[in-house]
């Protein structure tokens, strides 16, 4: 399970975060070249590179809420109901169930729709870190409040 987490680690790093650039570059190149060159084909390669990458990290996310031991304590159910869960169900929001809308062919092949959600895709990331963090400092006897 090790080596699946380190993958993912690897896309998010090179491909995701990459992905805002390859956009504005395809839309660049189909702003000034009209229809020369075959842009469609390659945000469909990239939607559906989205949209793999989604369904693997969902894939993920359910392995871990069905294998935990003490699903009272486990991280998943602490971070969506405690008290800041609005960030936790924008991160859910944005980072996976966003990027399934790629799968309506019509909002897909809009290259700024693909934009929008890949900024989502990123914005979902972010919230995720700040989640993990705030939430576990949030855990400590130190900074909790009575």
């Amino acid at each position: 399970m090790e080596l699946y987490k380190r993958i993912i680690e690897i896309v998010d790093a090179n491909l995701i975060n990459c992905l805002i650039p390859i956009i504005l570059t395809l839309i660049l190149v189909e702003l000034i070249f009209k229809n020369r060159f075959e842009t469609k084909k390659v945000l469909n390669l990239i939607r559906w590179t989205i949209i793999s990458y989604t369904v693997i990290t969902w894939t993920f996310y359910l392995i871990g809420m069905a294998t935990t031991d003490n699903p009272d304590e486990y991280a998943f159910i602490n971070r969506a109901t405690g008290p800041y869960a609005w960030a936790y169900w924008i991160m859910f929001l944005s980072a996976l169930i966003l990027p399934l809308t790629l799968l309506i062919k019509k909002l897909a092949s809009k290259f700024w729709y693909v934009l929008l959600v890949v900024f989502g895709m990123k914005s979902g990331m972010y919230f995720e870190r700040f989640v993990i963090i705030v939430t576990s400092f949030c855990r400590l006897p130190l900074f909790r409040t009575v």
